[in-house]
C-alpha cells in the first residue's frame, strides 16, 4: 500500500498544485516511485493524454515532475463550467454531460467508486501518492458530502499540510481562521502549516510563527520564498490576466468569461518584446499589433458578452488595420452564425454573422462549405462590404480563423 500525503490551501491559487508537484520531484529524486492524485479538477484549461481522455494540466504538470507519463487516474473528474452555475462533467476523460451547480452537488457522491477505482490504480504502482486539493476545505457551503479536501483525506486517510499564501496578505487569518473552522477530527489531520510566497528575510517572520503554532496548535513546517514561474495555469485566477504592460510587438487576448486553454498563448509570453495582455473591454484593448480571439467553453454565451460590451464593435473596427485571428470557440465567432439545437451551451438560438454547426469548419479564412465540399451560403461578413461564403474571405481582409 503506498504513503499518501495531501496538501490542502487556505484559498485557490494559494499554492498546492506547485507545492505538490515540488513534493513529487523531491520523493523522485529520493529514489520513490511516486504519483500525484487530484480527485476532482475544476479548470477550462485541459490536457488530452495519448489515450484521448481528458485531464486537469496540473497533475501533468505534476506527473512530469514525478518522472512518469499523464494518466487520466491522476484526475478523475473534471470539471468545466460552461456558464456562472454549471458545468461540464467529465469523469476518467470521457464527458459525462452538462450539470448544474445544484444537481452536481446533489450528484457528486455517485462518483466515489471512480475516485477509488483511480487511486487504486496508482496505488498499484507508486510508493507515494501526493494529494492536492481543491479551494479550502473551511468553504462551509462545500463540506457536506466533501470528496476533493478533508472527504478525500478521511476516504484515503492521508495526513495534511495547509498551505497560505502571505504574498496577498492575511496568511495568519487565513491559516487560523481555516484551522478554526475545521472539526476536531479534521484539524487532527493537519499535520503541518506551510507559509508560501514569502519574500524578504525570513527571521522576520518569527513571532508571527511563534503566535501561529501557539494558536494553532500545529508546527510551521515550510516557509517557501517567492518565485518567478513560467507555469501553465488552469483557472481564471491567473495572475498572467493582470498583465496590463505594451510590449514592442503588443497581442490583445479577448478574456471572456468561458475562456478555455488560454495556455495556447503561453509561448508569446516567452518572446522577449513580446506583450500578450487579456483584455476584458473597448479600453483595454486599446490598438495592438495583433487580436486572438481564444477558446471558449461557452461560445454563444461570450460572443453575446462581446456585443454587449462593445468588443464585437472594437474588434471590427480594429480588424481593418490589424490581424485578428480566431482559435476553436474564437474560430466559430469569425464566421457567419452559430446554432446550438441541442442545448449543449445556450441552447437553440442562432446568433447571426457568426458558423452554421452543420457547415465543415475546415477551409481557412472563415470560407465554409458542406460535407460534399461544396461552398454554402452567402450572407454579409462585415461593415466593409459582402462577401459570399463560397469565396473564402474573411470577417476583413486581414481576419484568419486558425
Amino acid at each position: 500500500m503506498a504513503k499518501v500525503i495531501m496538501v490542502q490551501g487556505t484559498m485557490s491559487n494559494a499554492g498546492k498544485s506547485l507545492l505538490v508537484a515540488g513534493l513529487c520531484r523531491i520523493f523522485q529524486q529520493d529514489g520513490y516511485r511516486v504519483a500525484p492524485f487530484k480527485s476532482q479538477n475544476m479548470a477550462l484549461n485541459s490536457f488530452v493524454t495519448k489515450e484521448g481522455l481528458e485531464m486537469g494540466r496540473a497533475q501533468v504538470m505534476q506527473a512530469e515532475a514525478a518522472g512518469i507519463s499523464p494518466m487520466v487516474c491522476m484526475n478523475p473528474i473534471l470539471l468545466k463550467p460552461t456558464n456562472h452555475i454549471g458545468s461540464q462533467v467529465i469523469v476518467n476523460g470521457e464527458v459525462l454531460g452538462n450539470m448544474s451547480a445544484r444537481d452536481y452537488f446533489a450528484y457528486k457522491r455517485e462518483l466515489i467508486p471512480d475516485i477509488k477505482r483511480a487511486f487504486n490504480k496508482l496505488e498499484s504502482f507508486a510508493d507515494i501518492i501526493v494529494i492536492e486539493g481543491a479551494g479550502s476545505p473551511a468553504e462551509i457551503n462545500l463540506k457536506e458530502n466533501d470528496i476533493v479536501n478533508m472527504g478525500l483525506a478521511e476516504m484515503v486517510d492521508a495526513p495534511v499540510l495547509l498551505v497560505g499564501d502571505i504574498d496577498r496578505g492575511g496568511v495568519f487569518a487565513q491559516l487560523l481562521g481555516t484551522l478554526m473552522l475545521l472539526t476536531d477530527g479534521e484539524r487532527e489531520r493537519v499535520k503541518g502549516l506551510i507559509i508560501n510566497k514569502f519574500r524578504g528575510d525570513a527571521s522576520i517572520l518569527e513571532p508571527g510563527i511563534q503566535m501561529l503554532e501557539e494558536r494553532g496548535n500545529v508546527p510551521v513546517t515550510g516557509v517557501v520564498p517567492y518565485m518567478e514561474l513560467s507555469l501553465e495555469d488552469e483557472d481564471s485566477l491567473s495572475e498572467r490576466f493582470s498583465e496590463k504592460e505594451v510590449g514592442l510587438i503588443d497581442i490583445a487576448v479577448i478574456h471572456y468569461p468561458r475562456i478555455s486553454n488560454f495556455t495556447d498563448f503561453h509561448v508569446f509570453e516567452q518572446i522577449p518584446g513580446v506583450s500578450v495582455r487579456y483584455v476584458t473591454s473597448v479600453r483595454e484593448l486599446q490598438h495592438p499589433d495583433l487580436i486572438f480571439l481564444p477558446g471558449s467553453k461557452n461560445t454563444m454565451g461570450d460572443l453575446k458578452w462581446m456585443r454587449q460590451n462593445g468588443l464585437e464593435a472594437g474588434i471590427k473596427q480594429r480588424s481593418e488595420e490589424v490581424p485578428v485571428f480566431g482559435i476553436c470557440g474564437g474560430y466559430q465567432i469569425l464566421g457567419f452564425e452559430i446554432r446550438d439545437p441541442a442545448g449543449v451551451e445556450e441552447g437553440g438560438n442562432c446568433i447571426q454573422k457568426s458558423v452554421n454547426a452543420e457547415y465543415c469548419q475546415y477551409p481557412r479564412y472563415g470560407a465554409a462549405a458542406g460535407s460534399d465540399g461544396t461552398p454554402k451560403r452567402k450572407e454579409t461578413l462585415s461593415d466593409k462590404g459582402k462577401h459570399q461564403y463560397a469565396t473564402g474571405n474573411p470577417v476583413s481582409d486581414l481576419c484568419m480563423c486558425i
